[in-house]
This record gives structure tokens, C-alpha cells and sequence, in this order.
């Protein structure tokens, strides 16, 4: 190792003594430049003082200065100092190459340096431009083209307002000789009324040029009307009347409007303007308006905030459900706003449940009724409404004693049981000690079944049943009636006995009655005699004065101007009553006998009692007595006897015995309230009150 060390130490040496060898100081890059431009590579020798020259992809261009032969090619810098740089002004395309710098008489040659020449695009054209025409809505495209020998391939690129736009595809067209002749870009779109006017730019960009050149082209757009449908007021209750307006734009102009709502056409709109009144189906049913003109047609909808109260969807179904199930019903509204729906049972105030839905779990007999389904509008200017559906509980029947009348022994008696069943009983059945019986008759019992009238309170349909007991026996009084009634789910029933009635309070009521008639009678009497007396004189001056003829003792009427004699006992007493106006003036229909059979001088008192003025001033009377003469009036008119109104309540008594031809007159008489022509059929009084049976007692004895 010490030999080659040793032998490369003499080398250097000896080299030193001998001077430098030529080397490069400087060499030529890779350069790219435009054409047109000044191209410069540079080269630089040390120690050499020798020919130096340059080639072009290995062809020598010559070892002078000015390069002859080559009149845009020169090399410069000082050969004494050893520079030797190539200049190439203008730069064409031809001049690109790769080029050396030799050192011809040192053996030297520099690396190669290429040379590239670029060359800017020209400005792109646009097919179609500088205004191309389009229709909205319909796919186009734009295309773009760059001609020349542009060094490197230019790019091609879409702007509109500054905005790079996507969608567009390079396509290259080549020559045969590897040549570009030209490159084209196409930009695809859909373009719609909002481009009509609109500027677009292609721009060439390349290496050579990077701010690129632009081509701009306007686009002019065709398309169909563009609609906006408004309604005013947006928000109306329902009835009310809304306005509709429709505003479009197109290209060419509108040729016409049609209107539709919820997809049928509205009859005889025309133009932009529609007018309707509003309901309920505009909610869901839109109105909408369709533009046309040459190129197409637009369409837009809108649909109103319409206010209106509750409709009924979905009405809930009437249910029977057996007892201990559960029982659902539901119901559906439609309102704007939405409706509160709520659930209550008919009659009765509490809410059961919110929603559509009510639930009714593991319902008892005492569930049965009507559940009412009530919605209540959002807005309080709208009405609520109801829907109802009956729950029917289906359950053993339930069966309920009615009240009964008493019955008298030997008489008839009516026993009653009301029914309640859901289902409907398969059999009501009356029993007793030594039968039953379902329908019809058996002996004395007959059993009659009809329904029950319904009482509006939900009960599930009901029957009463009435067994008839004609004859009623000892045994009938205290023996257990049974009204049983079965169906399906299972049997009720419940005991009826026979009230008994007896006849001894009856009667005891009837004699009562009597005694308490006698008293009155006799009060009346006696408030007629002391009437009498007070008014004895005042009546003593009336000529015209009313009197019965036909007394006890023969005597007859006087005249209108004879007086009256004799004692006040000889005088008839004159009866004030309150007794509707009724006066009983009978011609000789008794005659006056005396009671004792002359052991008393007792004088019988005939009696008058008003009724009232007739039409005409005279009375109406009750009939005749029937121990009275055939024949004798029941219509007197006082009008050609008195000069004043007849006194009213005025009771006539001559000398006589007591006497009472009509004595229910003055306890059990009732006024009718009109008078009509009397009824002749056989048997039958022309006044009801004829009918009255006469008391046994028809006289009053008095005993010393």
C-alpha cells in the first residue's frame, strides 16, 4: 500500500511543475424559454486557449464568434478569460435542441443542455359564439377550441363570474406528424331561465402562458315560464274568501293560465287572478296554477293554513263485550288546528281519557251506556262537535220487583217484575209454590211480557213482566212469587208477594167522608140563615123578586104588587151561598109535608141556589127533580123583572118543611167550565151532576 501512495505524490508533484490542464469553469443548463424570445447557455474553460465550439443535437455550428451560417445564433464573452456562451435571438420552434459546449483541441465536451422552446396559445375560439342561444330545462353543451402550434398543449377552462365551472372534457386533435393542430373543449350543462344573459369565458392556459388568454360568449336563453303563486291572505278561516295571484316570467311571452285545485281544473279561471271562497279541502287539496308559452309550460301549487273545526273521520262503533272484558273505542277528527279530543260519559261531566282512544278494562254491568267522543277546536271562534257510541255489557240478567197494588181477597191482583239483560233473556218465568208459567195462562194466573220503555240512560234493553191473579186466595197473600229470567252468562231473579187491601178501612173512610159532608151541609145552612135575617129588609122592597111557586101548605107566588105578611117563621128564609152561581128553581116539585106528621109545626124551606148569568141576563139551571112537574123551565130571564143586576148567590125559602131536591148541590158539586148542549141518551141526566146518587136521608127530624 505504501508503493501506490508514494507513486500518486510524484504524479501531483510533477503536474504542479507543469501547470493546470483545460477544465470547465462553467457549463450549459437545460433552459426553457418562449418563442420569440433570447435563448443564452453559457460555457466557461480554465487553462485552455484553444478552439472552442458549440453543437446542435451534435451538428457543429462553427468555431467563429458570429457562427455564419447561423444568423440568429452568435457566442459572446471574452476567449481570453475563457467565456464562450451561445446566444439564439429570436427563439423559433426549430430551435429546440440539446446543445454542447466543446473544448476541440483539449478533448473536452460539457454535459448537454436542452433546449426548450415554448409556444403561448392563441386566444380560443367558441362554437356558436359570440351569443349562443339556448332553451331552459334542455341538455347542451359549449365547446371550446385552441388552435396553432401552441408549445406545451394548452389547457382549457370554463369561468362564469370568476367560478371555475366543472363538467367540461379536453379533447385533442392530432396531426400525422405527432403535431398538435388542435385542442377543443366541450362544457356540458343544463341551463335554466336564471342563465339567460349570462356570460361565460373559455380560457387557454399553458406553461407558456399562465395567465392564459380568454374568449367570452353570452349565453341567450329561450325557456319556459317561470312561476310564482301566492295567496292573500295566507291564513283564513274557513268560508272566507281568498285571493290567489299568479306571476310569471318567460321567453318567449305567456300564451296562457290554466287553474286547477287538488288536480281538477277550477272552472272558468282564466288570467293570473283567481278568487274563492275557502274550506276545509283547501288544506290538503292545493291550488295550483299552470303557465304556458311556446317553448313549454310552468306549474306551482300552494296549499292555505285554512281554519276550520273538528270533522268527524272515523265514528266510533256502538260494542257488547261479556262483562270483565275490555272494552275499546275510538274515534277520529280532523280540525285545524288539531282538535282536543276527550271522552265522557253521556250525563256525567268527568273526563275518562285524552286521545282518540278510550279504554275501558275489565268492564262491570254499571259501565253500560253512552260514551261520547267530544272534540274541541284549537281556535275559540270555531264550534266543537260530538260523536256518541253505546257500550253494552253483557251479563246475567238483572231482575228488579215493581211496585204492585194491594188487592182485596177474592178480588184481582197484578204482580210486576222489571227485566234487565244483555243478551236478551231466553225465558222470563213466574213461579210459586205448586207451578210455574212462562207465557199465556194457567188457571187463574196469566202472564204477560212486553218491553220496557227506554229511559235515555244507557241500560241495556229491558222487559216487564206482569203476572194477573184473578180470584186471589188466602194462600196467594203469604206465599213467595218468583220472577227469574236466564241467558247465556247466567240467571237473576227476585220474590213479588200480594199486598193485601181490606175492605173495613174502606169503609170506615167512605162513612167518614159522609159525616164530614153533613157538617158542612149543615154549616151551610146555618150561615144562610143568619144571612137571611140581615137582608130580611132589603128584600122586602124588591117587586121583581124570584120565588118558587108549589109550597107545602098550597099557598101560591103573590103578585108583583101584593106585600108580604106574616111572621118572619112564616117567611121563607133568603140563602146566601158560594156555590158557583147556581140556582134550583123547581115549580111544584115537592110537596111540603110536614116530618112529624103535625106533632111538630115544622114549615119546610124550598131552596133556590143561583148559577150564574146566562147570555141575556137570565140563569142557567140545573135540571129538573125528577119528582118535579115534566115541563118546568131550567132557563129564566130576569132582564123584563129587574131593573138592576140580579143578585148573585141568593137563596129563596118560603114557609114550609126543609126540603133538599138536589142535596149534593151544596157538597160534591163541581162548576163545569162550559156548557153545551145536554146529553139525551136513555138513562143518562143532562147534567153529570144528576147522576149523584141521593143520600137515604132526604129529610132532617128534629126531637123534642
Amino acid at each position: 500500500m505504501l508503493v501506490p501512495a508514494l507513486l500518486l505524490l510524484l504524479l501531483f508533484c510533477f503536474r504542479g511543475r507543469a501547470g493546470l490542464s483545460p477544465h470547465f469553469l462553467q457549463q450549459p443548463e437545460d433552459l426553457v424559454v418562449l418563442r420569440g424570445e433570447e435563448a443564452r447557455l453559457p460555457c466557461a474553460l480554465g487553462a485552455y486557449r484553444g478552439l472552442v465550439q458549440w453543437t446542435k443535437d451534435g451538428l457543429a455550428l462553427g468555431g467563429e464568434r458570429d457562427l455564419p451560417g447561423w444568423s440568429r445564433y452568435w457566442i459572446s464573452g471574452n476567449a481570453a478569460s475563457g467565456q464562450h456562451d451561445l446566444h439564439i435571438r429570436p427563439v423559433e420552434l426549430e430551435d429546440e435542441a440539446s446543445y454542447e459546449c466543446q473544448a476541440t483541441q483539449a478533448g473536452l465536451r460539457s454535459r448537454p443542455a436542452q433546449l426548450h422552446v415554448l409556444v403561448p396559445p392563441e386566444p380560443p375560439q367558441v362554437l356558436g359564439g359570440p351569443s349562443v342561444s339556448l332553451v331552459a330545462g334542455i341538455p347542451a353543451n359549449l365547446t371550446c377550441r385552441s388552435q396553432g402550434n401552441a408549445r406545451p398543449i394548452p389547457e382549457l377552462l370554463w369561468f362564469r363570474d370568476g367560478v371555475r365551472l366543472d363538467g367540461a372534457t379536453l379533447h385533442q386533435t392530432l396531426l400525422k406528424r405527432g403535431t398538435t393542430e388542435s385542442v377543443e373543449s366541450t362544457l356540458f350543462l343544463t341551463p335554466s331561465s336564471n342563465d339567460d344573459g349570462a356570460t361565460l369565458i373559455c380560457r387557454a392556459r399553458s406553461q407558456a402562458l399562465p395567465t392564459g388568454r380568454d374568449t367570452a360568449v353570452t349565453l341567450s336563453l329561450q325557456y319556459p315560464p317561470v312561476v310564482t303563486l301566492s295567496a292573500e291572505p295566507q291564513t283564513v278561516q274557513e268560508g272566507e274568501k281568498v285571493t290567489f295571484l299568479c306571476q310569471a316570467t318567460a321567453q318567449p311571452p305567456v300564451t296562457g293560465y290554466r287553474w286547477a285545485k287538488g288536480g281538477f281544473p277550477v272552472l272558468g279561471a282564466r288570467g293570473p287572478r283567481l278568487e274563492i271562497v275557502a274550506d276545509a279541502s283547501f288544506l290538503v287539496e292545493p291550488v295550483s296554477c299552470e303557465v304556458s308559452n311556446a317553448v313549454g309550460s310552468a306549474n306551482r301549487s300552494t296549499a292555505l293554513d285554512v281554519l276550520f273545526g273538528p270533522i268527524l273521520l272515523a265514528k266510533p262503533e256502538p260494542m257488547s263485550v261479556d262483562v270483565g272484558e275490555e272494552a275499546a273505542f275510538s274515534c277520529a277528527w280532523r280540525g285545524n288546528p288539531p282538535p282536543r279530543v276527550t271522552w265522557t260519559r253521556r250525563g256525567g261531566a268527568q273526563v275518562l281519557s285524552s286521545g282518540p282512544t278510550l279504554r275501558l278494562p275489565s268492564v262491570v254491568p254499571e259501565d253500560a251506556g253512552d260514551y261520547v267522543c267530544r272534540a274541541e277546536p284549537g281556535s275559540s271562534d270555531l264550534g266543537g262537535a260530538v260523536a256518541e257510541a253505546r257500550l253494552t255489557v253483557n251479563a246475567p240478567p238483572v231482575v228488579i220487583a215493581l211496585h204492585s197494588a194491594s188487592a182485596f181477597l177474592r178480588g184481582p191482583a197484578r204482580l210486576q217484575c222489571l227485566v234487565f239483560a244483555s243478551p236478551a233473556p231466553e225465558a222470563v218465568v213466574w213461579s210459586w209454590d205448586e207451578g210455574f208459567l212462562e207465557a199465556g195462562s194457567r188457571g187463574r194466573f196469566l202472564v204477560e211480557t212486553y218491553p220496557a220503555p227506554e229511559d235515555h240512560r244507557g241500560q241495556v234493553p229491558g222487559l216487564i213482566s206482569v203476572l194477573h191473579i184473578s180470584g186471589t186466595q188466602e194462600s196467594d197473600f203469604s206465599r213467595d212469587f218468583n220472577c227469574s229470567a236466564r241467558n247465556r252468562l247466567g240467571e237473576g231473579g227476585t220474590r213479588v208477594r200480594v199486598g193485601r187491601r181490606d175492605l173495613l178501612p174502606t169503609v170506615r173512610i167512605v162513612a167518614g167522608a159522609a159525616a164530614a159532608a153533613t157538617t158542612l151541609l149543615m154549616v151551610i145552612i146555618g150561615v144562610a140563615l143568619c144571612c137571611w135575617r140581615h137582608s130580611k129588609a132589603s128584600f122586602s122592597r124588591q117587586n121583581n123578586l124570584l120565588q118558587t111557586p108549589g109550597s107545602g101548605d098550597g099557598s101560591s107566588s103573590r103578585g108583583p104588587g101584593e106585600e108580604e105578611t106574616g111572621s118572619s117563621e112564616d117567611r121563607g128564609p133568603i140563602i146566601h151561598t158560594d156555590h158557583s152561581d147556581l140556582v134550583l128553581d123547581e115549580k111544584d116539585a115537592l110537596e111540603t109535608k110536614d116530618p112529624t106528621n103535625g106533632y111538630y109545626k115544622v114549615r119546610g124551606v124550598s131552596v133556590s141556589l143561583s148559577l150564574g148569568e146566562a147570555p141575556g141576563g137570565g140563569l142557567f139551571l140545573p135540571p129538573h127533580s125528577p119528582l118535579g112537574l115534566p115541563g118546568t123551565p131550567t132557563f129564566y130571564d130576569f132582564n123584563p123583572h129587574l131593573d138592576t143586576v140580579s143578585p148573585c148567590r141568593l137563596y129563596r125559602a118560603r114557609a114550609g118543611y126543609l126540603t133538599t131536591p138536589h142535596p149534593r148541590a151544596f157538597t160534591s158539586y163541581i162548576k163545569p167550565t162550559s156548557f153545551g148542549s145536554p146529553d139525551l141518551t136513555s138513562g143518562m141526566p143532562p147534567f153529570p151532576y144528576a147522576a149523584f146518587p141521593t143520600p137515604s136521608h132526604t129529610r132532617l127530624q128534629t126531637h123534642v
